[in-house]
């Protein structure tokens, strides 16, 4: 479960980057933002679930 977290953070900031790069491709940050929002929101569940 914690590499895919790091692989779903990884590919977010890649696709935030891509996004930067490529400014006419908006929707690449947007997929970038969900993608990080997602691995710390499941982080988070993840990290209290095993102090629990």
């Amino acid at each position: 479960m914690r590499a895919f977290l790091i692989a779903v953070g990884v590919v977010g900031v890649v696709l935030i980057l891509l996004g930067l790069f490529l400014e006419a491709v908006k929707w690449l940050i947007i997929i970038g933002l969900v993608a990080l929002a997602v691995s710390i929101v499941l982080g988070v569940v993840k990290v209290r679930r095993s102090v629990d």
